[in-house]
């Protein structure tokens, strides 16, 4: 079992980071704004069904909040995961993977799209707005998973949840949840307005290559 340090937040964790989410926030109000706006009426007109989903994830120092993202899937399965009770007694296997399968048949056609550049993630700029959430963190975890964290991962929970962040650019979709715990853990111990730009930059960078995404 890997031991865990103390992490301590820094001035710029309790206070800088939310200046920076503000100043993006104003930005990227007007396209963010139009974004929301074309595909609320393209899942409205194509699927005549519900816009948004909404599910409890887990935000800084523990505290539940809900997440909103364009709805992917069918709407009558759009509630969340189902849970499933797992033995895991000493927090979450570092070679544990979580994909979801992308020829998911409760997937619609049009959030395979959605899913694939990233757009139901962008509702989320909600979350910034009301301080749940940041631009830049570790992404927001689900409780049937952080009830099984240990002390050593736990410390991601140190900062608030972000739509990207260090573990996204380095391999998303595509790293063991081991990996991602380092690359949170190495984020929350050195979290900085200088990293933060490059976290932003290197996302830009993986949106057009649309790596993975799923």
């Amino acid at each position: 079992m890997r031991k865990s340090k103390e992490v301590k937040r820094g001035f710029y964790t309790n206070f800088g980071k939310r200046a920076f989410d503000l100043v993006i926030a104003f930005i990227l109000f007007p396209t963010i704004s139009v974004i929301i706006l074309f595909t609320s009426i393209i899942i409205l007109v194509i699927e005549r069904d519900q816009v948004f989903f909404k599910q409890i994830r887990i935000g800084i120092d523990g505290r539940p909040f809900m997440i909103w993202k364009f709805r992917t899937m069918k709407s009558h399965m759009s509630t969340g995961s189902k849970r499933v009770e797992r033995n895991w007694t000493n927090g979450i296997p570092d070679d544990f993977f979580f994909k979801e399968n992308v020829d998911n048949p409760l997937i619609t056609k049009l959030g395979k799209w959605l899913r694939r550049l990233s757009i139901d993630e962008i509702p989320q700029y909600l979350n910034v707005i009301k301080g749940e959430m940041s631009f830049i963190g570790p992404r927001p975890e689900v409780p049937d998973f952080t009830q099984y964290y240990n002390d050593y991962q736990s410390a991601r929970l140190k900062v608030k949840p972000g739509i990207t962040g260090w573990a996204q650019v380095n391999g998303r979709s595509d790293i063991s949840h081991g990996e991602k715990i380092n690359y949170d853990r190495s984020y929350v111990e050195n979290c900085k307005f200088s990293l933060d730009v490059k976290i932003l930059g290197m996302t830009f960078v993986n949106l057009i290559k649309r790596e993975g995404a799923y």
